[in-house]
């Protein structure tokens, strides 16, 4: 019985993206819950993003004892490799080495016997079982005497075999190992006879790569380069095997050295999560990045210090040097300056065009050249509905929690805001401001109008994550609402959820 089945593998090879994956032991699989659509048909897990990543971490975490816990980056980054090995195999059969596989079965079938062979494969498929076979809709005899996408699943299987070998073979693999632990083979001796004897086969086969190596011997070079540390095998392939990886896996090795930075953390961060520093420090430009230096910000990564090996950025001093070296400062808060002013002048001040040309005298006569105005923007109303709802009642809205870059309405706006600069630039004095083009409120207009201006994501980016708290929104047409963790002080709200009411 031939079974023909599609591979994703081959899709995604024909023009899309290839998807993170690696094998998951069928034991494994049933004793940490793995649920079916985590798996590709061939049975290997897919971890298409990194929200599938923290969910599969999650799920083999929530039972292991903190110490054994497997960070989201490292998941990653073995899932990437994999798939990576996958690739170049793919790309050495077709374009080197036509029909490698089936030359290696032969001469498997000659060295250790049809018999030998059979059995281990088969015993593979039943311990690392291709999706048909788990579900119960194939046997592993069944499959193994079948097809996908015009392979043999005997070459297939073979395949399968070297890549859990060599994710075996990676000591820095160890924290995963548990999910495809060559030492499941009951036919220990058989299966050590078979990589053996196809790693002798190879030398003999048409060699691969930049330094014109056997497979085997180029696939562990990384390994063998790094043998403790995944970034720097991630950096080893990203500089050395660019030629044959082309495009293809250029924004993925990036996104996942990402998110190796994220798990270096020693404060509770994103998702509730909070990890102890890593057991082997990852290794970045001969640098190890260990406990000493744990120090600057959450990812723990001196960003600034490694710009300057980037790009350059030379000083661009300010053209204004007639006055600004000079200047004299003094800063105001709007609104704290004017209820000052009032009181002071005991009449009401409110708007800054009701600010007295006696106090801007006041200034000059104190030789000040320079007024720097504070919370002078319109302010988001949702920020003053969330400190309210976090029990602080006599809270206005935050400075830095912006509806928009324009004069707030409650100081007079523009128009009041132009009285008081002609009037001061009169008497010599400068107006400043401050702004932070990332500085909005979760209600601004760019939220409304101009949503694919932010970072965003069809789903959020850990899975316990919820949002069933207010809707902070004055718009009819959107629901905004910020991450419940923040309400129950577990969390910093590092995201919220809009939703298009029009379009859900």
């Amino acid at each position: 019985m031939f079974i023909k089945l599609e591979s994703s593998r081959c899709k995604n090879l024909c023009g899309c993206l290839p998807v993170y994956e690696f094998h998951v032991a069928k034991k494994i699989r049933k004793k940490y819950e793995l649920e079916d659509s985590l798996f590709s048909i061939n049975g290997n897990v897919v971890l298409a993003d990194f929200v599938s990543v923290r969910k599969f971490a999650d799920k083999i975490n929530a039972k292991r004892e903190i110490d054994k816990q497997i960070r989201y980056g490292q998941l990653n980054a073995v899932g990437l490799l994999d798939e990576i090995y996958h690739f170049v195999l793919r790309e050495y059969e077709q374009s080197e080495n036509p029909r490698v596989f089936a030359k290696a079965i032969e001469h498997l079938n000659d060295k250790i016997g049809e018999e030998n062979l059979r059995k281990i494969l088969f015993e593979f498929v039943e311990l690392f079982p291709p999706l048909e076979v788990y579900l119960g809709k194939a046997s592993s005899f069944e499959y193994l005497n079948g097809y996908t996408a015009d392979r043999s699943n005997y070459e297939i299987t073979l395949e399968e075999i070297i890549l859990l070998h060599l994710a075996n073979f990676n000591p820095a693999n160890d924290r995963l190992k548990e999910l495809f632990d060559e030492n499941y083979f009951s036919t220990k001796e058989v299966y050590k006879n078979l990589i053996n004897e196809l790693d002798e086969f190879f030398k003999d086969e048409k060699p691969f790569g930049p330094d014109n190596q056997d497979i085997f011997t180029f696939f562990k070079a990384p390994i063998i380069a790094n043998p403790n540390n995944l970034w720097d095998q991630l950096e080893f392939i990203s500089v050395n095997w660019q030629v044959i990886l082309k495009e293809y896996f250029t924004g993925r090795l990036l996104s996942s050295k990402d998110l190796m930075k994220e798990d270096i953390k020693f404060e509770n961060f994103g998702g509730g999560e909070s990890y102890d520093p890593p057991t082997v420090a990852p290794v970045y430009k001969g640098k190890v990045w260990g406990a000493e230096n744990l120090v600057l910000g959450k990812s723990l990564f001196k960003y600034a210090e490694e710009a300057e090996h980037d790009y350059d950025e030379p000083e661009q001093f300010t053209p204004d040097i007639h006055w600004m070296p000079s200047v004299v400062l003094i800063a105001k808060n709007a609104y704290v300056w004017l209820d000052q002013l009032s009181k002071k002048y005991e009449r009401h001040i409110k708007t800054l065009a009701d600010i007295p040309d006696e106090e801007l005298d006041t200034l000059v006569h104190w030789n000040i050249t320079g007024l720097w105005l504070i919370g002078l923007w319109e302010r988001s109303v949702a920020s003053k509905r969330v400190k309210h709802i976090m029990g602080n009642i006599d809270a206005v809205a935050s400075a830095y929690s912006l509806y928009d870059y324009t004069i707030a309405h409650d100081l007079g706006g523009e128009e009041a805001f132009n009285n008081l600069n002609e009037r001061a630039k009169a008497k010599g004095l400068r107006l400043a401001s401050d702004m932070v083009p990332n500085h909005t409120g979760i209600h601004s207009d760019w939220v409304r109008n101009y949503p694919d201006y932010f970072i965003q994501a069809p789903q959020p980016p850990f899975a316990n994550y919820t949002f069933e708290g207010e809707d902070l929104s004055e718009d009819p047409n959107i629901e905004i609402k910020i991450e419940d963790g923040y309400y129950r002080r577990s969390d910093a709200a590092g995201v919220f959820r809009r939703i298009d009411k029009g379009t859900g």
